[in-house]
């Protein structure tokens, strides 16, 4: 019994395997009998987690207290709502019933999800009509080759698409990652490294660390490798690791082909300064330098969840869910005209493609650090619960996923998704009117926003992606960047112990023994942008200088505004350049406001940091998905995953740069725009033990889409509405 709970605390701090430890303690695995009619009375510990937070109804303030909600009840009412337990449950049994699995072993569901109705169909259902026929798409390696099935839920027929092992491997499990971590503690070579590193082999924690393509090498066989670190004296191991020790494993045998120690003269950094627990810090270290804050709704949210799903807020409404690769997925956001009061499209779908994130150290410890996060982790399945009042505000609602677990049971990850509404002080609209006029006008409305939220946590990395709705229709997406840096154990406890300053560190001396190294994040976003309708077209406003002719005008120069329309996909191929400035648009050619131009929306560019990497450089192939900021495809179904639908160890031959070049015809056509946010990460001192939140953002904003202001009309605040609020009576 104490081996197993040893154990247990040991998977709590092992990097990624955190998520099972999670998963776990959120009871993941359905009944060992669980059919789509279990006992959920009999079985109530699995139907929810121990440690939800769910808001009461929607017409009071959200409390952050334990609220149950029984998932093996949920019943889908959209075409686009995820599958539920009981679905999930249901492809398991039909596939486990199968020839191709029936007699087969090992075998793994990487992923089940649904299998989305044709667009057009999806576009034509309203509420109220039958539900369209339900079908999920599953991912699944079956004696090492991988496989991707469609299951009809109506009808049990499975359709069976073999894959080509070339083209990469499915997402990892969260036992292939947690398998991975453990096996090298099955090698006698690998644990006498360890002894003679000087960590006892009960502080090692270890990381799978996904390792890209390099060569023929490494084909035919799904590849990892593991680093390992000292958690002794810190619940921050990431800051201490033992430097140069790399294994390299195949992770369906579990067999340890490779172990490489280049770094025995490397000191394993100490642990002092890295916990950054609140619980650890002396009493005398804690800082308040701020008063309890919170936004108070005395009449309750102004939004409402319908259907679990159908999220209506202000002029907005959209359909939200849990994914397992994208994390959060917005479908059918739609924005109400304040004029016609018409429900109009704005955005048939959107989600977090693809995360590249490459590390820039050449060297053997560190050259294959490339990560794509979605791809080869599964970005929802890295989302952990999100934490109240901390995460999101007491006014938040909470959203779980709902994920398959590798044998195919269902699970729950509670708190994934927080909606709620935001009011920072910001302006939505105002003008005062200046006393030279004699006229005594102020008007000012306050900006209040709404707030889709998730949160995943890639090992030591943490992204915070926020998708906020704004009543003048725009579009905000929005990523934070927080957690712990992937740092590099170093002889140098301190910068004048560098003789040669030409040395290259790769990085930043963080503190004693510890090198932040220098890393790029982009994530590049899908968005099926359907304005009026879904034949869209692509326009570059270019911003050009004007010559005057002599004698026009005493200006030499002015700008001017030429619109260009991008008739194929290589003419949307943007890169953003300071001094070649553009706007872009996505507009509906036939659909013309009152005084004639066309409808749209445009895409205001942030977080324009770009790839420098060689295009031939093997991870920027792989990436080849941020040679732009911007692209523009025809819609087609089977093209959503930027780095492809098989990243892990795939060459870079099915990327959205792949697909682009085709050069299709993209004029009056279903279009999807894919935006790229980058960011360059030279890491400083206050990044160390755990770094700040960095954020940037991106808009879809509206462009000649309303006759005029669409908040024109909204009130101003008034004392009378507002809460008042006094101070709590001293002991």
């Amino acid at each position: 019994m104490e081996s197993r709970h040893y154990i247990r605390f040991l998977f709590f701090f092992v990097g990624i395997a955190t998520l099972l430890a999670i998963t776990w303690n959120n009871l993941p695995y359905a009944p060992p009998d669980a059919t789509e009619d279990f006992d959920c009375t009999t079985y109530s510990s699995w139907c929810t987690s121990k440690n939800r937070f769910q808001s009461k109804p929607l017409k009071e303030p959200a409390k952050s207290t334990s609220h149950h909600h029984d998932h093996a009840s949920d019943t889908p009412h959209h075409p686009l709502d995820p599958l539920t337990v009981k679905e999930i449950n249901r492809v398991r049994t039909i596939l486990t019933s199968h020839e191709l699995f029936k007699n087969s072993f090992p075998y793994a569901f990487h992923s089940i999800t649904l299998q989305e109705p044709k667009k057009s169909l999806v576009l034509n259902w309203n509420k109220g009509d039958s539900l369209l026929p339900r079908k999920a798409s599953v991912v699944a390696r079956v004696k090492n080759i991988s496989y991707v099935l469609a299951v009809d839920l109506t009808t049990e027929e499975v359709t069976v698409h073999e894959t080509d092992s070339s083209s990469g491997y499915p997402a990892m499990t969260i036992e292939d990652m947690t398998s991975s971590t453990w096996a090298p503690l099955a090698d006698e070579e690998f644990n006498r490294t360890i002894l003679e590193r000087g960590v006892d082999l009960k502080d090692l924690a270890c990381l799978p660390i996904s390792l890209g393509w390099y060569g023929e090498k490494e084909e035919n066989r799904r590849l990892i490798k593991v680093q390992c670190y000292s958690m002794k004296d810190t619940a921050n191991f990431y800051m201490r690791p033992i430097e140069g020790l790399t294994i390299l494993l195949d992770m369906d045998t579990k067999e340890v082909l490779e172990i490489t120690d280049k770094g025995k003269n490397i000191p394993i950094p100490k642990a002092v300064n890295t916990d950054y627990r609140y619980s650890a810090q002396g009493l005398h270290q804690r800082m308040k330098l701020i008063n309890p804050i919170s936004l108070e709704q005395p009449e309750g949210p102004s939004f409402v969840i319908e259907d679990e799903h159908l999220v209506k807020w202000a002029n907005w409404e959209f359909h939200l869910k849990p994914d397992p690769r994208a994390g959060a997925i917005v479908s059918q956001a739609r924005v109400r005209d304040p004029d016609s009061g018409e429900i109009r499209n704005v955005m048939y779908k959107g989600f977090t493609s693809e995360l590249f994130v490459p590390y820039m150290d050449p060297t053997d410890a560190w050259y294959f650090k490339t990560y794509m996060d979605a791809g080869e982790y599964g970005f929802g399945l890295q989302a952990m619960p999100l934490d109240p009042l901390n995460d999101c505000p007491r006014n938040a609602h909470y959203m779980d996923g709902v994920f398959p677990a590798a044998d195919g049971r269902p699970y729950v990850r509670s708190n994934m998704i927080c909606i709620f509404e935001s009011y920072a002080g910001d302006i939505g609209w105002r003008h005062a009117e200046s006393p030279i006029t004699g006229m005594g006008i102020k008007e000012v409305r306050p900006k209040v926003t709404l707030v889709v939220r998730m949160a995943a946590s890639v090992a030591n990395y943490d992204y915070i992606v926020d998708w906020e709705f704004q009543t003048d229709g725009l579009i905000r997406i929005k990523v934070g960047l927080s957690g712990i840096l992937m740092v590099k154990g170093t002889a140098y406890e301190n910068m004048n112990q560098i003789s040669n300053q030409a040395e290259n560190l790769f990085g930043t001396l963080l503190s004693e023994n510890v090198i932040g190294v220098i890393h790029d994040h982009f994530i590049t976003f899908y968005l099926d942008m359907d304005i009026d309708g879904s034949d869209n077209s692509f326009v570059k406003v270019n911003i050009k200088r004007q010559e005057t002719s002599p004698g026009e005008s005493p200006r030499r120069s002015y700008l001017k505004a030429v619109r260009n329309v991008a008739k194929t996909e290589k003419d949307a191929q943007i890169k953003l350049k300071l001094y070649d400035p553009a706007e872009f648009h996505v507009i509906n050619p036939t659909k013309k406001t009152r005084v004639g131009n066309p409808v749209g929306y445009k895409v205001v560019p942030g977080g324009t940091a770009a790839s420098l990497l060689d295009r031939e450089d093997p991870p920027q192939k792989r990436g080849a998905f941020t040679n732009n900021q911007i692209w523009v495809t025809p819609y087609n179904e089977s093209e959503q995953w930027a780095g492809g639908l098989f990243v892990y160890q795939s060459k870079g031959e099915d990327t959205l740069a792949v697909w682009s070049d085709r050069d299709r015809s993209i004029e009056n056509k279903d279009i999807v725009l894919w935006y790229t946010l980058g960011f360059h990460h030279i890491p400083c001192q206050e990044d160390f033990p755990i770094m700040p939140t960095v954020s940037s953002s991106f808009d879809l904003k509206p462009v000649n889409f309303f006759e005029s202001n669409p908040i024109l009309r909204i009130p101003p605040n008034v004392e009378k509405d507002l809460p008042v609020c006094k101070a709590a009576a001293s002991a």
